[in-house]
């Protein structure tokens, strides 16, 4: 996780993000309008959060963390200038949070994630594939969790690497792994992948969502191997259902 600048506009960041993936025009053919561009842009959008994944619904998962039993030390903060507002909550086989999201593209070099799309870039992740080699945050549903100190550290709260996480937004429900850290008065990051699934604009340089997303990550869970996206959701979706039936 990298300190990076408010988000824009979603429509807007979602607009130039289509307009890099969009293939040029060929010779003679007329170019989009900018109300056309971000109409475009606004459809991807939608179809990329189409699929619901799992049965276990948003809202359900929502009422169950809708009261906070603080286990955190602190308070953390959502980006370098907002106020330290965030705790981490605690529930049977559970611990979550609620804050924004901002996008990681770090790990493998890809047409998505590089020095070129990201001015934060780093070609590593704190926790890596089965081979040995960085998370792909364009294709892998993953997050961040602070890196340990006084205020919370995820190790002693049975968290770890590969770690399986519901990721909520509005009424979208994303599995996805523990796959990195960032800095120690920071929350709120997750990948390239996860972002996009939840139709939020994954643009590593300026999108994200200033607020209402949940992060809830089941203790003592591992999908594997972490690269597995199938993996994260079938066990996601079985700890879940056992989230509700246990709170």
């Amino acid at each position: 996780m990298r300190i990076r600048p408010l988000p824009l506009a979603a429509a807007s960041g979602a607009a130039l993000l289509v307009a890099g993936l969009l293939p040029a025009s060929a010779s003679g053919t007329p170019r989009p309008t900018s109300a056309q561009a971000q109409s475009q842009a606004q459809s991807q959008v939608q179809a990329w959060a189409r699929a619901q994944e799992g049965t276990v619904g948003a809202a359900e998962l929502l009422a169950e963390v809708a009261s906070c039993d603080r286990i955190s030390h602190g308070r953390y903060r959502t980006d370098a200038a907002a106020p330290a507002a965030i705790p981490v909550c605690g529930k049977n086989g559970a611990v979550f949070w609620k804050a924004d999201m901002d996008i990681d593209c770090d790990g493998q070099r890809t047409a998505r994630c590089n020095e070129d799309t990201d001015p934060w870039f780093q070609g590593d992740t704190a926790f890596h594939q089965s081979d040995g080699k960085p998370l792909k945050s364009d294709t892998l549903p993953y997050v961040v969790v602070p890196s340990p100190s006084r205020t919370w550290n995820y190790k002693a709260a049975d968290i770890k690497g590969g770690g399986v996480v519901a990721v909520i937004h509005r009424d979208r429900v994303q599995y996805a792994v523990v796959g990195d850290t960032g800095p120690r008065k920071i929350i709120g990051e997750a990948s390239y992948a996860t972002a996009r699934a939840l139709g939020i604009d994954p643009d590593p340089a300026h999108g994200g969502t200033g607020s209402g997303v949940t992060y809830i990550l089941f203790t003592n869970s591992r999908a594997s191997p972490i690269e597995s996206h199938s993996a994260a959701v079938s066990l996601g979706e079985r700890l879940a259902e056992e989230f509700l039936q246990d709170n």
